[in-house]
């Protein structure tokens, strides 16, 4: 091996766009051969943080992580081993990670890992259209500048371990404790969206019908009839939402403007234009295939994975942006070209697409670490893909076909009526082109594509201000207030973009939503695209979430659970705090050791308070047959078994286990002889069986556990003569 320079990219994928930008070269085992450079690759965090190997016993929390230390996962260890073998006879590194702090930290701990002192020049490729990769080669930078970026990315991981594992393993065994049989697991993203979805649930069900009312004129001007809906103004009794909430009031209004003459105020027609869609995002692809086709996240993520992976369709699959680079505007026809022979049905788009339309989707600066998932130039025949890669690769290749359609264009016409001194207003939207929308009609996206054909129901165009007429009829309707809708996949998934909004303070709120201001489609999130899926299938798994019909509801146990959490664990709070300090470590003024610092002391403070207070949660373990203190389904040596868990207070009931139930069977209490003494501290010994032989027996001293003092049998006596060993 004798490249000069090795270049660690963060991705396969990547490393190959750099070896086209170097020139090209010639694969070899884990890297490219390009010459005078070597460009090899990591794939997601090559190391893992090490979590102290302790058993599962309150006495061993809080588990400290300072210092904390990383090990080689061990399926990446090969990979590991090339580049560090790479990095011995070289001169300089090329960090090659995605341009932001993860991306930062992807590839420095392998640098750090391998020992390295080498100097290192940062690139910044988010786009690997050929120019700008090497336009990106051109313009490096020294990857010292960037040390910020990696701490900050580094602290939020230890930061999740810690947090992660003292509050899960305390919760756990605090619940185990009362019987329960599960584990309930807490984590900085993980808990606030079981909140989110506890919240919604309560909110729904302590929801009391309440009324409202509308009042709707159906006017008549010259040869147009249209329905209008009245304009509350000041003086008016309304709701908290600005509603009318006096039904005689209203039905005033409807009587006084009902068989009147009408004039109209003002009518406004207004061309207008409306953007296709902008090409999807891993979420807002979730989003979309929950609502039409009922997929889970993670199913999605799985698909677009063997789309990318295996058939080289799609572009990188766990983009958090819905933009793509201006430079991407020349690929157009090739990729339309795809498109139009991997899926036959959407042949006749691509014909009447025109490469030469630019959409807003193309936005340089609006590009961040990835852009958007589109299909690339690869092709296949789509009637051999799956079902779900089929309809996945549909919606992708849909919403990129629409950037080169014509604008959806419509008159607006805005009418403001007068009548008896009160007001009411309609719109109507008429179609004069349907542009992209056509694409949209089916909204499976595959078949009836050529129609364009517009069903319009109401022209008011015509009319203009000054016209007079009548307000035929009028009727005051009473309308039924409604909670917040229970929770879908796809609206979860798309709340997940906004928590912001959930949260209480009004600074913390602000951090949150400046986190994402550089993010399209990120409007103060939480978890990224890569790992909400993974956190809600998580909850399923937990028996956290379950699904009833097409809502996601939160389960008792979870509800109980939540109750017992502090507000800091299950809302989006702390996200924010984190983001605030991660931001303190990125620009220099923090380091990431004073933030697990701090951190670890919460979490003992937490911590203490379980060990002191126990948690309140219901469960429904069968009781001992002996204490009727619950049990617990424990895994022993030869399989599954029930113990009392009041096993250190001194009550060993076990019980069998049989289909995950315990075969009860009410143990007598052992009977105190009177008549024979314990030779230690003198209190009755009781005769028991023995466990290793038939017909055998055993004494032991009734004060167990405080004297452990034990006899042989002789006859149907202790033998004092000779003690047992005592344990």
């Amino acid at each position: 091996m004798s490249g000069e320079i090795v270049v660690i990219a963060e991705k396969p994928d990547l490393a190959k766009a750099i070896a086209e930008g170097l020139g090209g070269g010639s694969r070899q085992d884990g890297y490219i051969d390009c010459g005078r450079h070597y460009v090899t690759w990591v794939f997601g965090h090559m190391l893992e943080l090490e979590a102290p190997e302790t058993p599962w016993t309150m006495a061993e929390l809080p588990i400290s992580f300072i210092p904390w230390s990383k090990k080689p996962s061990p399926d990446k260890m090969k990979q590991l081993r090339i580049i560090r073998d790479l990095l011995k006879p070289a001169k300089s590194i090329i960090h090659a990670g995605d341009p932001d702090d993860e991306g930062q930290l992807l590839v420095d701990e392998v640098i750090e890992w391998a020992g390295s002192r080498l100097p290192v020049q940062r690139v910044l490729i988010n786009d690997y259209n050929l120019k700008l990769v090497q336009r990106a080669l051109a313009t490096m930078r020294d990857n010292r500048e960037f040390a910020g970026m990696s701490a900050a990315a580094e602290a939020r991981g230890v930061g999740d371990l810690l947090y992660g594992v003292n509050m899960t393993r305390a919760y756990t065994l605090a619940a185990q404790a009362k019987g329960y049989q599960g584990v309930l697991s807490v984590g900085r993203v993980q808990t606030p969206i079981l909140g989110l979805v506890v919240r919604r649930d309560r909110e729904f069900e302590a929801h009391t019908k309440g009324f409202y009312y509308t009042v709707t004129g159906q006017f008549q001007i010259g040869q147009h009839a249209f329905p209008a809906r009245y304009q509350i103004v000041d003086g008016d009794p309304v709701d908290d939402k600005g509603r009318l909430s006096d039904q005689a009031h209203a039905r005033a209004i409807a009587a006084a403007v009902s068989g009147k003459p009408a004039r109209i105020i003002s009518a406004v027609t207004t061309a207008k234009e409306a953007s296709p869609p902008l090409p999807y995002n891993l979420l807002k692809l979730q989003t979309d295939a929950s609502r039409k086709f009922g997929f889970k996240p993670d199913q999605v993520k799985e698909i677009t994975q063997t789309l990318r992976e295996k058939h080289r369709l799609i572009t990188y699959n766990r983009s958090d942006s819905e933009y793509l680079s201006d430079e991407q505007h020349a690929d157009a026809a090739g990729v339309l070209a795809a498109i139009g022979e991997t899926a036959p049905v959407l042949a006749a788009p691509v014909k009447r697409a025109d490469p030469a339309i630019k959409s807003r989707a193309f936005n340089t600066a609006k590009v961040s670490a990835h852009h958007a998932i589109i299909p690339t130039e690869a092709t296949a025949d789509l009637s051999k893909l799956s079902d779900g890669e089929q309809k996945i690769y549909l919606l992708i290749a849909r919403a990129y076909v629409a950037q080169f359609w014509p604008t959806h264009q419509y008159d607006q016409t805005d009418i403001v009526l007068e009548v008896e001194g009160r007001r009411f207003t309609t719109r109507s939207n008429i179609t004069t082109r349907p542009g992209w929308t056509t694409l949209y009609k089916n909204d499976a996206g595959n078949e009836d594509l050529a129609d364009d054909e517009e069903v319009l129901a109401l022209d008011l165009r015509a009319l203009s201000a000054g016209q007079t007429g009548t307000c035929a009829s009028a009727s005051a309707d009473q309308q039924e207030t409604k909670p917040k809708p229970l929770y879908t996949m796809a609206t979860l998934l798309t709340d997940l973009t906004r928590v912001a909004k959930y949260v209480r303070d009004d600074r913390l709120r602000k951090l949150l939503i400046e986190k994402d201001k550089d993010k399209a489609g990120e409007h103060g999130g939480i978890g990224t695209p890569a790992t909400r899926d993974g956190i809600i299938a998580t909850l399923f798994d937990r028996g956290f979430l379950i699904e009833k019909g097409k809502n996601i509801v939160s389960s008792p146990q979870a509800r109980e659970f939540y109750d017992a959490l502090p507000d800091q664990a299950k809302f989006p709070d702390m996200t924010a705090i984190w983001h605030e300090q991660q931001r303190a470590i990125a620009d220099g003024s923090k380091d990431a050791r004073s933030f697990v610092q701090t951190l670890a002391d919460y979490v003992a403070r937490e911590v203490a308070g379980v060990k002191e207070h126990g948690l309140t949660i219901k469960t429904d373990a069968p009781p001992c047959p002996t204490c009727d203190r619950p049990l617990r389904r424990v895994k022993g040596k030869k399989g599954h078994f029930w113990a009392c868990t009041g096993y250190s207070e001194g009550c060993k009931y076990t019980a069998e286990d049989k289909a995950g139930k315990p075969v009860l069977i009410k143990k007598e209490p052992p009977s105190v002889s009177v008549m024979h003494k314990c030779m230690s501290c003198g209190m009755g010994l009781v005769r028991r069986p023995s466990a290793k032989k038939k017909n055998s027996f055993w004494w032991s001293c009734s004060g167990y556990p405080d004297c452990k003092q034990t006899y042989f049998d002789v006859n149907g006596k202790p033998d004092y003569s000779t003690k047992e060993k005592t344990a």
